[in-house]
């Protein structure tokens, strides 16, 4: 079911109209849900809590605190276990606070005029016991910018980029049972590594693999198919990991199966692995016939891996495609020995809304934005990319330029190529790895060391992938990367395309970067004033060139593998030509929304082949809506990739040309209200056809929604296109009311209309429409319902949209569960034979007479009865402070008194084991629980200790 419907009008009055150009191409094949390759991983994206700030830690005091400050698991303010979040906010993964901030002058203009500042989140979750002896693992797919991690009060990593990977084996911190365990992450996004906007938060997914003892390191399968000798193989080398505290002998099975999963063939092998050390094992399986990957056809094969062992098994699933790639210094790209032109863009991770935390959903809507205009390649800029989106890129068809983040061959940043290249190396989408982009220092011998280093580093993972940088100068100086790098990559510079191979006729080459126009979405005449940028291509960077123009000195050269315009999509931050109060990017051939520019049906006409395609700028609606231009001439720009091109106003041909795919079209058409016609002509016949009707005055509100449905899976998004109709239901391009929503059976996490100079909030129920557009950005619950959308503005009939939610699987995640406040930490003083005063206490610097013991850890048995005192501070939780509470004793062994804070609290007067509670006045702070064992039996604190509310 899905019904939009704009109150007091025919259903589907709103529709019966052709659509304009403005919203074709706005729906979306149906992308499943991506394959979960990893069955050991739960995801760990809900029950977050979130602090936006830093919380100031005092510096310890006393020689007590300062002793156990630097001591694992004694993390200290909002990193320690028990630390009181209980007014956080809660929040779900991925998350970009930066994208809930509002515009400020003040904030840095690269990063698009956002406070980033400082954030905290934490994660409770409990592990059973029958998670004992596995490996543990968390797995952060991307944090920005710098992070520190904490595990039950141990620090257990530092990491200094947003954008590699952070993997981390908790498994000797863990803690089982009702006790649970506690993460803690510091965000420091005032830490910029690029010029761009680069959110903050944990803005990717997090997970925790649950594996066996003996199991496949994380990325630790490298099995991309190789053709020798017209032989199709698939090498598969194993990384193994033990956390066993034995040696273990295992057997590695790897299937291939084909893309309808029938097996193809097997290979096994037996290896052993040391305890608390890592094996391989390779194996090498004969493919035969196999059916190749491409951008048309990217078929998919997958390589199964199962270890068994004495521990259980673990297992891995690997897509991967038979593909071969090379690149020809006089051919350009090669794939399966055909010659391809990357028809490529360059590409942020960002989106209207959302910021950087762009769920699966959207970026495989975002993708395929990109392939509706025929574009086959993406350039990774400048940094790594979420997992998904190369699991995309695999399954949609596109080559890609993955490109590291930080030029510098220093340990710490090797170590995050090595990353890049070991944890995306089977994807058969990747084509090229560039190891940086525009560096001052890619003219200099140093910066050739650099890059030779850089490189070996690559090869040595890789050898089946060429290396590239993204240079912007120095191709001529006496050293330079050019000389060590497998492909040449220009960023712009198109005047040297030319004398570079000639200069060097045996290097392959190809645009790294180019383009850079400048383009307002529904702009058709420039105002400076107002930061506003006409989209009839004609505007560009001093450095760039309009697309026309740029693609032109591409697509004439054979020896050009090809582009990567600069950009896909708009982007927030780095607002060329302008600053203040421009906010985002004007490069895009999408906006921020992924609303088509004109850049859109040039780049189509220019890039598809295997359909006619036709579009025209400007929009026909330059009456009824201020001053009107009846009897002006108004200059046309037609894109077809047909013969010819003709052009109609109410019927009348006013026009044809030969097609000029590649710089387009013109024409001088005097305005008269009406229809605007634009006909693709091939072989003397009408292939496709472009209109623009002249909008009457807007009567109604339209919500078309990028799919028909969404999945109940607690992550499926939808974009929801909003804009205004006339009395006949044509879309009117120049509407800009501000429009506001209601959303009920799913969150709205998103909305935006694509100006670069909006400052609107991009999460509340409103939003202007922009030259006739806005977008929202909506997310399912678990579970079959169904979304209500509305929408209302001033003078226009309002609208409602439907849509249902389907039953879906929902992928395997961490239980959310409210942290217990546990007294799990305790001072246990000596043996005394006679009962000793409650208010004793180790003297500060004593750290030996008193012993450091855990609840659930009882006191061997003494030969005759002992008294203990076990002391400990009370979890500070504000409310319990405020109101009082009651402390719950699950098990004590012996007879014992409670004390808190001096006063005597509750009496357990019989021997043996038993439970125990107190009510915990307002205020207070400590605990003493004075406990005398029985001969020859245990003592202590046997069972978990609970502090509760009233």
């Amino acid at each position: 079911m899905m019904l939009a419907m704009a109150a007091g009008l025919v259903p589907d009055a709103a529709s019966a109209a052709e659509p304009a150009p403005e919203l074709h191409g706005l729906g979306q094949r149906e992308w499943p849900p991506l394959p979960q390759g990893d069955p050991s991983r739960l995801l760990l994206d809900r029950g977050w809590l979130f602090h936006e700030g830093d919380i100031p830690l005092d510096p310890p005091v006393g020689h007590h605190q300062t002793y156990l400050s630097v001591k694992a698991g004694n993390a200290r303010g909002a990193a320690a276990i028990d630390w009181d979040d209980s007014d956080w906010q809660q929040v779900s993964l991925p998350h970009d606070w930066a994208s809930f901030q509002p515009f400020v002058e003040s904030a840095n203009v690269s990063q698009g005029y956002r406070p980033r500042g400082m954030g905290w989140y934490r994660r409770s979750f409990r592990l059973e016991e029958s998670d004992r002896a596995k490996r543990l693992e968390l797995q952060f797919g991307g944090i920005a910018t710098r992070s520190t991690i904490w595990v039950n009060g141990s620090l257990v990593v530092r990491n200094f980029s947003a954008y590699n990977a952070v993997i981390v084996d908790i498994t000797p911190f863990a803690r089982f049972g009702e006790e649970g365990n506690v993460i803690a992450v510091q965000v420091d996004a005032t830490a910029m590594e690029g010029w761009w906007y680069e959110g903050a938060g944990i803005y990717r997914h997090v997970w925790l693999a649950k594996r066996a003892a003996v199991s496949v390191a994380t990325d630790g399968v490298h099995c991309d198919p190789r053709l020798v000798d017209g032989r199709w193989t698939v090498p598969v080398t194993v990384t193994l990991e033990s956390v066993s505290d034995a040696p273990a002998d295992v057997g590695v099975t790897a299937v291939l199966r084909d893309p309808d999963g029938r097996e193809v063939a097997r290979q096994a092998v037996a290896a052993q692995v040391a305890p608390l050390a890592s094996g391989h094992a390779e194996l090498l399986i004969e493919a035969g016939d196999v059916l190749l990957w491409s951008v048309e056809t990217p078929r998919l094969y997958t390589v199964e891996m199962e270890v068994k062992g004495p521990h259980g098994e673990d297992r891995r699933t690997i897509p991967i495609g038979f593909r071969s790639i090379a690149f020809d210094a006089g051919r350009g790209f090669l794939l399966n020995g055909q010659t391809v032109k990357l028809k490529g863009v360059c590409l942020h991770q960002d989106h209207a809304g959302v910021g950087v935390a762009v769920p699966d959903a959207l970026l495989a809507w975002r993708l395929q934005r990109l392939k509706d205009f025929g574009c086959n390649a993406i350039r990774c800029s400048h940094n790594a990319q979420a997992p998904e989106f190369y699991a995309l890129c695999d399954q949609m068809g596109f080559l890609v330029m993955d490109e590291n983040r930080i030029f510098n061959p220093a340990p710490e940043n090797m170590a995050q190529l090595q990353w890049l290249v070991r944890a995306h190396r089977n994807h058969p989408s990747i084509i090229l790895w560039s190891v940086f982009n525009e560096e001052p220092m890619q003219g200099t011998q140093a910066g050739v060391e650099m890059v030779r280093r850089m490189r070996a580093a690559v090869h040595a993972l890789d050898d089946s992938r060429p290396v590239t940088a993204a240079m912007n100068g120095s191709f001529y100086a006496l050293h330079n990367v050019s000389q060590v790098v497998d492909v040449m990559g220009f960023n712009y510079y198109p005047d040297d395309y030319d004398r570079f191979h000639a200069l060097n006729p045996a290097r392959p080459s190809t645009s790294s970067e180019d383009t850079s126009a400048f383009m307002t979405r529904g702009a058709f005449a420039s105002d400076s004033g107002r930061h506003v940028i006409s989209s009839m291509d004609e505007e560009a960077a001093a450095w760039g060139a309009t697309h026309r123009a740029s693609w032109k000195a591409i697509a004439e050269r054979p020896f050009i593998a090809g582009g990567f315009v600069w950009t896909g999509f708009d982007y927030h931050g780095e607002p060329t030509p302008y600053a203040w109060p421009t906010i985002a990017s004007f490069f895009g051939v999408l906006d921020l929304c992924g609303f088509a520019k004109t850049a859109y049906d040039i780049r189509r006409a220019q890039w598809i082949d295997d359909e006619v395609v036709v579009g025209v700028a400007p929009h026909w609606t330059w009456s009824g809506h201020g001053p009107g231009r009846e009897g002006q001439t108004i200059d046309l720009l037609v894109s077809a990739n047909a013969d010819r091109v003709r052009v109609k106003i109410n019927g009348r041909v006013i026009g044809e040309q030969d097609c000029d795919r590649i710089m387009g079209n013109r024409f001088a058409a005097t305005y008269v209200p009406g229809v605007l016609e634009v006909e693709a002509l091939r072989g003397g016949r009408v292939m496709a056809r472009a209109t623009h009707h002249t909008a009457g005055p807007a009567v109604a509100l339209r919500l078309t929604p990028t799919r028909r449905a969404l999945r109940g899976d607690g992550e499926d998004v939808v974009a929801v296109t909003v804009d205004a109709v006339d009395a006949r239901g044509h879309h009117v391009p120049v509407e800009q009311r501000k429009v506001c929503f209601g959303v009920s059976g799913a969150t709205l996490i998103g909305i935006g209309n694509g100006d670069p100079n909006c400052h609107e909030s991009e999460k509340a129920p409103e939003r202007s429409l922009f030259n006739g557009l806005a977008q929202l950005i909506v997310q399912a619950g678990e579970g079959r319902g169904r979304v209500t959308i509305d929408a209302q503005a001033e003078g226009l009939r309002p609208v409602r949209l439907v849509l249902p939610v389907l039953a879906s699987d929902v992928r395997p995640f961490v239980p959310v569960q409210a942290r217990a406040a546990l007294l799990t930490e305790w001072r246990v003083s000596p043996a005394f034979a006679e009962r000793p005063d409650p208010a004793l206490r180790p003297a500060d610097g004593d750290n030996n007479l008193w012993a450091f013991i855990r609840s659930g850890t009882a006191v061997e048995a003494d030969k005759a009865a002992q008294w203990r005192i076990w002391r400990a501070v009370l979890p500070e939780r504000r409310r319990i402070k405020a109101e009082g509470g009651r402390l719950l004793l699950d098990q004590v062994a012996g007879r014992a008194e409670l004390w808190i804070d001096g006063r005597r609290a509750g009496v357990k007067d019989r021997g043996g084991v038993g439970a125990m509670a107190a009510i915990v006045p307002a205020g207070a702070h400590e605990v003493a629980l004075l406990i005398q064992s029985d001969p020859d039996e245990r003592s202590g604190i046997l069972g978990a200790v609970r502090l509760a509310g009233k």
